[in-house]
């Protein structure tokens, strides 16, 4: 039988080189390509396709979920794996739901790696434990609030949960001003046009109840330190 073939896309080449020797090493594994940019994972991968591709988050000329995004409408048969050092209780669910089979942290171990791309190779998706639970106690946390009184309704989110209300689009333009980009530099890495990012920006702090761009900044900022 032939190896099963892995594509990564990561903009880091050290990181790239790493799972390639991990990969590599390990029986019935391959990889067979790979892309530091999504403009060159969409002109790389090969054909046939990999068996999985694994992607980063962050890349330098788009975000890794419109990446899956776009790569699925062309191969909605590509099985993908998300690597990323982003907070996996953010982004796991939002990568999920654009179709990725699974989410691993980049602090995870070599082990850990290939039992998630072997889970997503069997057919199944991949969650850490530590995700799973996650999810498990916040379903089990939004059927009590389901049964309180507006008393529970009235009490304040926590930062992250008021992040967790931004759109994808608002959570990429928000990282962007996480790294300290302008908005003009935004709207042409996002090839927006400056009026859509300042809407973008106006909507992102009516959610997160900031009154000014300096907040912003700040908070972004912040967050980006934090998570990433």
């Amino acid at each position: 039988m032939h190896p099963a073939s892995i594509f990564i896309v990561d903009d880091h080449p050290l990181v790239r080189h790493g799972l390639h020797q991990l990969i590599n090493g390990e029986p019935g594994l391959s990889v067979c390509g790979d892309a530091g940019s999504a403009s060159e994972a969409m002109k790389l991968i090969p054909s046939p396709l990999p068996d999985l591709a694994i992607i980063d988050l962050s890349l330098p000329d788009s975000h890794g979920l419109k990446l899956i995004q776009r790569l699925l409408s062309r191969y909605p048969e590509l099985s993908i794996l998300v690597s990323s050092m982003h907070d996996e209780n953010l982004f796991a669910e939002r990568a999920l739901k654009v179709g990725a089979k699974g989410y691993i942290n980049k602090a995870a171990t070599g082990d850990e790696v290939i039992a998630a791309i072997n889970q997503i190779l069997s057919g199944k998706n991949y969650l850490s434990a530590q995700l799973v639970e996650h999810l498990a106690l916040q379903n089990t946390g939004n059927s009590l609030q389901s049964e309180q009184s507006e008393q529970s309704e009235q009490s304040e989110q926590s930062e992250q949960s008021r992040i967790k209300q931004l759109s994808n689009r608002e959570l990429e333009v928000f990282e962007f001003i996480g790294r300290g980009l302008s908005t003009s530099e935004i709207a042409k890495k996002l090839n927006l046009s400056i009026k859509t990012i300042e809407s973008h920006r106006a909507n992102i702090k009516k959610k997160l109840g900031l009154t000014s761009s300096g907040e912003l900044a700040r908070s972004a900022m912040q967050w980006s330190l934090e998570s990433i």
